[in-house]
């Protein structure tokens, strides 16, 4: 049996509105909740006591219900953004969608359409669990996130596992957000047919999900078709009727406009229509006309030809071209046996509309992402032996004169760890271990326990830290071929500052693929500039259950201890790690400018003979102290 997982499925849409997504999230809740897994649903509302008992839970901390909705917050607009008096999502409902999301309640936070502003964008910007996003059918909503391409990538980088609920929406997504997009069909409600007149009328059906020029499309070819052919048609529109596309007398008395209802009209119909032109393709009509075993007349859009197979389940036609819909809808309106061999070709395709096969299909997805994360506990009689040991303090990243960028003379260092009160630190050199190994040999003069390690620069994705090594790790391979380098020493893969993008860092999909071979990520840099980077660190770490690191980084003398991971003692990788499970990070306020400052002016403002002559002074003194 699968691991029971506690998941919040997320929508943008306001829940009293019957959005394709809303349903989609309400039937899969229910179907993984006889899984066995603890689901619950968030979206905005439009009721606002059902808001005000939602966050009365979410501050309490209690769990919903079954089939009850976690309200965010009130909605106006039936799109997220979509009010002009509201271009951003409310205060209250972004602090709402943090409080829930930073409760570590979840396993998975399942969020749909996280296009921003919206409350899916807010979750995946909190969230500190394992983050699924699934793409519907955003053909606009991609083109208008152009502008903010740079935002809109980072919020997006925060996804785990990337769906998409057609192939055409993955092309879409992969062309302007490269990354890997796994297709997982929608599913679609059985449909009982009413009873109908045996008048022998073909039914029509225009769902108005669509631009409205679709809309007028449609009653433009209407006009064409032959007045003694026995049809009718009924446009589902909250819009009523186009009075730009005035309607013939006869036509009139074919043609009825209704308001969307508890009923799909769907249901009943012969011949679904989608005739959008491209910007807002209702690819949901089309899935449930096709459940309904209607025959889909659809625009040659790409998700369209590929939910009618190029044409076997349905006719197609020249986007924007009334004429040749006039003609399809000829053809399927005169010919019943073309209407019945369609509806035949859909049939294998409509057993795939299962909501049971929709949860299955995105459970598989949670279960491998969950696989990922790291054992939490370890091995216990390896963190019993080292929990009996005294703590000590440890910095885990820091530089010496043996970096390029730094001129701590190694002494030097050694004697301000000692007087910071530290029992260890990592001497973690850029690219070079030979300061790390004169740390180590001089150590015991200075009562510090020295790790040797090296910060590496791969090809181009980013720096990893390799501790305990007895060798060093040349630069340029690629992260990949570093980690296993480290591996290959018997060291511990450690992550510095793996969100600051001040630095050269790797991408979230280069993390994923060494998940499994990371031991340990630094969660807080004082040398960050920007507290966010540091705190996506710390929920990168929480979700994945890797150990969590700190170093100060320092370039200067001046900055080591400013961040401290006090923990027990250790000897040797096995158990530093093991130690590291018993650890609190510990930090003081410090000044990015002093520290920043000193570091200009020990290295590019001082000639290289000043340099030589003050770290000489520096040797002397550190040695008069040992």
């Amino acid at each position: 049996m699968p691991e029971p997982l506690r998941i919040a499925q997320v929508t943008p849409y306001a829940w009293e509105v019957r959005h394709e997504v809303n349903v989609l999230v309400d039937r899969v809740a229910s179907e993984l909740r006889a899984r066995g897994h603890e689901v619950a649903i968030v979206a905005p509302s439009r009721d606002g006591d059902r808001v005000r008992r939602s966050r009365e839970l979410i501050r309490a901390g209690g769990d919903p219900g079954e089939g009850e909705v976690l309200a965010v917050g009130e909605v106006l607009a039936e799109l997220p953004g979509a009010s002009r008096r509201r271009p951003g999502l409310p205060v209250d409902v972004t602090r709402t969608v943090e409080e829930l999301l930073t409760q570590d309640r979840f396993d998975i936070v399942h969020v749909h359409e996280p296009f921003a502003p919206s409350v899916s964008s807010a979750a995946l910007r909190h969230s500190r669990a394992l983050n699924v996003g699934t793409f519907h059918a955003p053909a606009q909503r991609v083109l208008s996130t152009q502008l903010a391409r740079k935002v809109v990538d980072r919020v997006f980088g925060r996804l785990d596992a990337r769906l998409a609920s057609y192939q055409a929406t993955a092309d879409l997504m992969a062309r302007h957000f490269p990354a890997p997009y796994e297709v997982v069909l929608p599913g679609a409600d059985p449909v009982e047919r009413r009873d109908r007149p045996q008048d022998g009328r073909v039914r029509i059906v225009f769902v108005d999900e669509e631009e409205r020029p679709a809309l007028r499309l449609f009653l433009r070819a209407l006009r064409g078709l032959d007045p003694g052919l026995a049809w009718d048609a009924t446009v589902v529109t909250a819009r009523g009727p186009s009075s730009s596309t005035p309607l013939r007398a006869d036509l009139r008395e074919r043609v009825r406009f209704v308001a969307p209802s508890g009923h799909d009209e769907i249901a009943d119909a012969d011949v679904v229509v989608a005739a959008s032109d491209g910007a807002l393709p209702a690819p949901g009509v089309v899935v449930r006309a096709l459940a309904a075993g209607a025959v889909p007349v659809c625009s040659s859009l790409a998700v369209y030809e590929e939910l009618l197979a190029e044409g076997e389940r349905g006719l197609l036609f020249a986007a924007g071209e009334a004429l040749t819909l006039t003609d399809r809808l000829d053809r399927v309106v005169r010919d019943e046996r073309l209407r019945t061999e369609l509806a035949e070709a859909a049939a294998p395709f409509r057993a795939l509309l299962r909501w049971d096969r929709v949860a299955a299909d995105y459970e598989a997805v949670y279960q491998r992402l969950v696989a990922r994360r790291h054992p939490v506990d370890g091995d216990p009689q390896l963190r019993a032996k080292v929990a009996r040991r005294r703590r000590i303090d440890v910095d885990l990243h820091m530089h010496t004169d043996h970096s390029w960028d730094c001129a701590t003379p190694v002494e030097h260092l050694l004697a301000t760890a000692r007087d910071q009160g530290l029992g260890a630190i990592a001497v973690t050199d850029h690219n070079e271990v030979s300061g790390a190994f004169e740390a180590a040999e001089k150590a015991a003069e200075y009562g510090v326990k020295v790790i040797v390690g090296e910060e590496v620069k791969t090809a181009r994705q980013g720096e990893v830290i390799g501790l305990f090594l007895s060798e060093k790790i040349p630069r340029g391979l690629t992260l990949q071929e570093t980690v296993a380098e480290i591996k290959r020493q018997g060291g511990v893969v450690y992550v510095p500052h793996p969100f600051d993008r001040m630095h050269a860092v790797p991408d979230y999909e280069h993390l994923l693929d060494i998940i499994d071979d990371i031991d340990a990520i630094e969660i807080y840099n004082p040398r960050v500039a920007i507290g966010a980077f540091n705190e996506e660190a710390e929920r990168f770490a929480a979700k994945y259950r890797i150990l969590a690191g700190a170093g100060s980084d320092a370039h200067v003398a001046a900055g080591l201890g400013s961040v401290r991971v006090r923990m027990p003692d250790f000897d040797g990788p096995e158990e530093f790690l093991a130690a590291l499970r018993e650890a609190e990070i510990l930090t003081k306020p410090s000044s990015l400018l002093y520290v920043q400052a000193l570091k200009f002016l020990e290295t590019k403002a001082t000639p290289p003979a000043a340099r030589r002559a003050v770290r000489r002074r520096r040797v002397r003194r550190a040695s008069r102290k040992a």
